[in-house]
């Protein structure tokens, strides 16, 4: 056994992604605390697939990297299976994602305060945005190329960890012709992202360190030399947790340590003080039931002993789903497309490599936010409230506390006409979200030999809500069901929001660059038709990679896993600190938030320790 396997610690860190390195830098500010990281993966820092921006893609899907995730095939979806990918080396999914920042608004912490989540305001959180990261400003081309006019660096974090930036080499006409079509739609305010409530079109900054143009994410930020040269600080690579090891304390549960599997497969306990989990929104509840806590339904199925009947436990799962429609560029545009040469790949990296300049800088990634909108535009308030009367109902006895309030949280913000149901995305590229099995691969291979530019469409708010569950106890391989397009609501909103991208691609900018009538699916020619609408959003529903709520913070009587306190319930010390403690999915990417989240429960963390 290895010295850090015998010794006892303050704090045992279970997963080193992004929620989990946070902790690790935080906590182990206090040398009095002897803390150690155990994470699945490898550390894989200096990989320049991982370091190189523009290389993401080809991470999704490798074993190597990802961990491969599927759903169980969709009732709602036509039995569709859609991928999940998850990070799996040191630093998580911050090692694979798109590297957007973005920030969600005030009203979404509003409705977790709503759930009973004292000290969680977008007053309390804010500071903590600013904490994770520092701002570098566009240079003055890229400014106006982008019209960041609305973005003011005073507003943005100083000194954070994360560095972010506006890669210039990344971004084209697309871009610009982006911005202006939500301007001529109708769609837009000139607000802060940073601030909350932005609507219409941005441009989020790349988690890109512009020092060197290479990734900055969980691993390179919060874990650096500096920081793993801390000598209370441990990390365990390749090493899974089978469970943490619990035992009853004065009528609660009391976590004492971990159980460890190496590589080999061999076990050992490694025993802490106290205990947080950080493996993610898919595998912190896998952990959880391993260990005896969750629904005594799906414990007793795997013949789990129940220390802590705690239903709430891999459920409430919530993501960001999208469907997409993609259109042929004009002659003479260029696209991501161009990428299917490979003498043109070895070029660009040759490029990148030598003067950290070009395409493989970062990621050229286009947002917008819209509130209920349809092939004419906004949709009149008249008609928002005729939805939600059809199909979201307030009360009714078959609805659970928990999810009573959530639907009552999500009715006010859909007919709020500040807020955004509906999000937007454009890739300069093909991406083929349609098939039984399509794979990450498969999604992101151009089939056509022409140049494509992809707009997606996705739900920011999404009312249907699934869950994950251990598939065998000590198991790596989730049932995840997020039961896709389950609320009808959802259908809705999404294929209106489908049908807006009509009104986008006539605006002029767009147009130009643009054979309009030649699309992907054919379907999409007659988008004024709202059920071939809802059939290109089934046939085509795909992931953000956002799933998140499945340890949700709210009281245990709403279905909640963990307190305000990040503590599960019924435990003393085992606190959970990532995605899966949101009660409801912030619109947006959820990244900068779990790095807020868990900025913000490190100093809860030391408020404890202090007492």
């Amino acid at each position: 056994m290895s010295s850090k396997e015998s010794k006892q610690y303050d704090m045992i860190i279970v997963g080193g992604g992004t929620a989990g390195l946070v902790a690790a830098a935080r906590l182990s500010e206090d040398g009095s605390k002897n803390i150690l990281v155990i994470e699945a993966g490898e550390d894989r820092r200096g990989d320049p697939r991982i370091d190189t921006p523009g290389l993401l893609m080809s991470l999704w899907g490798d074993v190597t990297y990802d961990w491969g995730f599927w759903t169980e095939p969709q009732e709602y979806l036509g039995g569709r299976q859609i991928p999940q990918p998850r990070g799996k080396v040191l630093g998580g999914s911050s090692a694979i994602n798109v590297t957007a920042t973005v920030y969600p608004t005030k009203r979404n912490f509003d409705s977790w305060e709503a759930l009973g989540n004292k000290g969680w305001s977008f007053k309390e959180l804010a500071p903590y945005y600013r904490k994770c990261h520092t701002f570098y400003p566009a240079s003055p081309e890229t400014h106006e190329l982008l019209s960041l006019d609305y973005m003011n660096p005073d507003n943005q974090g100083k000194d954070g960890p994360v560095r972010v930036c506006f890669p210039s080499g990344t971004y084209g006409p697309y871009q610009k012709a982006w911005m202006s079509a939500f301007k001529g739609a109708g769609v837009g305010n000139d607000r802060d992202p940073i601030l909350g409530g932005k609507v219409g079109a941005f441009i989020p900054p790349n988690t890109v360190d512009p020092s060197t143009y290479q990734r900055s994410y969980a691993a390179s930020a919060y874990f650096t030399p500096d920081i793993e040269r801390r000598p209370n600080l441990s990390l365990l690579n390749t090493t899974f947790v089978n469970r943490i090891l619990l035992r009853e304390s004065d009528g609660s549960l009391e976590a004492y340590g971990v159980e460890a599997r190496a590589g080999d497969g061999s076990t050992y306990n490694i025993y802490a003080k106290s205990i947080i989990l950080a493996a993610g929104a898919f595998q912190s509840p896998l952990i959880l039931e391993s260990s005896g806590i969750g629904s005594k339904h799906v414990l007793e199925q795997h013949s789990i002993p129940v220390l802590k009947h705690l239903p709430g436990v891999g459920e409430n799962l919530q993501d960001h789903c999208f469907t997409t429609v993609s259109f042929e560029a004009a002659d003479g545009q260029m696209t991501m497309d161009a990428a299917r040469d490979p003498e043109l790949v070895k070029t660009l990296l040759k490029q990148y490599t030598e003067t950290r300049t070009g395409p493989l800088t970062g990621v050229p990634y286009s947002l917008a936010f819209a509130p209920p909108v349809d092939f004419q535009g906004r949709i009149e308030q008249s008609k928002i409230e005729s939805l939600a009367s059809e199909y979201l109902v307030s009360g009714g006895k078959s609805l659970e506390a928990g999810m009573k309030t959530q639907y009552d949280e999500l009715r006010s913000t859909m007919l709020d006409p500040a807020e955004s149901t509906c999000w937007y995305g454009l890739t300069p590229a093909q991406v083929d979200t349609s098939g039984h099995r399509t794979s990450m691969a498969q999604s992101v291979s151009p089939s056509r030999p022409e140049n494509y530019v992809t707009i997606s469409i996705g739900l920011n708010h999404p009312l249907s809500r699934g869950h994950v569950h251990i598939s065998s106890p000590f198991g790596t391989e989730p049932r995840i069901d997020p039961k896709y397009l389950s609320h009808p609501l959802d259908l809705e909103i999404l294929a209106r929001g489908v049908q807006f991208v009509e009104k986008l691609v006539s605006q002029p900018g767009l147009k130009q660059l643009l054979k309009v009538d030649h699309r992907v699916p054919q379907e999409a020619g007659s988008l004024d038709d709202i059920e071939k609408a809802k059939q290109i959003a089934k046939d085509r529903l795909w992931t953000s990679y956002h799933p998140s709520c499945t340890c949700a913070m709210m009281p245990e009587a709403l279905g909640g896993v963990v307190n305000d306190r990040l503590v599960v319930h019924g435990t003393k010390n085992l606190r959970v600190i990532d995605a899966s403690i949101f009660p409801m999915i912030p619109l947006g990417n959820i990244q900068t938030t779990v790095y807020a989240v868990a900025e913000r429960a490190c100093d809860l963390i030391k408020e404890d320790w202090a007492a």
